[in-house]
């Protein structure tokens, strides 16, 4: 099913929207609220890249990516990784 990428886009807005509200309104660093209003945020954002990528073609210039460990490390080089040679 594609989705019309200008409703995407309306979405993605009225996400935006919700989730700066629930950070204004938060009553602690734990609200669930603003837990609910990213998530919304980021579903809003990945029906959006997809229906621009799939209608037209073209992507945003941002990434969702997971909250790995190893993403964050990829640069870095384990003592395993370095090849010493034998004279």
């Amino acid at each position: 099913m594609t989705v019309d990428p200008r409703a995407a886009l309306d979405r993605l807005v009225a996400a935006l929207e919700a989730h700066y509200a629930a950070v204004l309104s938060k009553k602690d660093d734990d609200d669930p609220a603003v837990d609910d209003a990213y998530d919304v945020l980021a579903d809003a954002f990945e029906v959006y890249d997809d229906a621009l990528g799939t209608v037209h073609g073209e992507a945003t210039p941002f990434y969702l990516g997971e909250d790995d460990d190893e993403d964050e490390d990829e640069d870095d080089l384990d003592e395993d990784d370095l090849e010493v040679e034998d004279a």
